[in-house]
């Protein structure tokens, strides 16, 4: 007994949240790009560490995933999905520190939230092509 597959949405059911969800991944991932920059320039006690190596070691994953998230590629976006795990642990560790508890949530509200979008993006991308392949 085969089981029948699972009837894709119309294009036009997916394209409004197509672009709603990349809009929302792209938002949360500058949000995470500027609370990371600001941080550390502004308010990190980084105990005699250079400011540019914390910088460097922090963003170069972001900035690694960020061609493929401003094009709207779906494999950068699914990416995104593995890599904001580093942020997420990130800032629910920095919530236990009561001096960098705000920080820690917001990193870790601003890499759910990328996380989420990304998510959707990359099914409903890959949905809506399907469909377009005639599928």
């Amino acid at each position: 007994m085969a089981k029948t597959p699972k009837p894709l949405p119309a294009v036009e059911w997916l394209n409004p949240r197509l672009k709603l969800s990349r809009a929302l991944s792209l938002v949360s991932f500058f949000a995470l790009l500027v609370l990371l920059l600001i941080w550390n320039v502004a308010f990190a006690d980084l105990h005699g560490a250079r400011t540019w190596v914390v910088l460097s070691i922090q963003l170069l994953p972001l900035l690694l995933l960020a061609p493929g998230l401003l094009l709207g590629n779906a494999r950068a976006h699914a990416w995104a999905c593995f890599v904001v795990n580093i942020y997420f642990i990130q800032g629910v560790v920095a919530c236990i520190d009561p001096a960098r508890a705000l920080f820690g949530a917001l990193e870790t509200v601003i890499s759910v939230s990328l996380f989420c979008s990304a998510l959707l993006y990359t099914r409903w991308r890959f949905q809506c092509d399907r469909k377009m392949a005639g599928e």
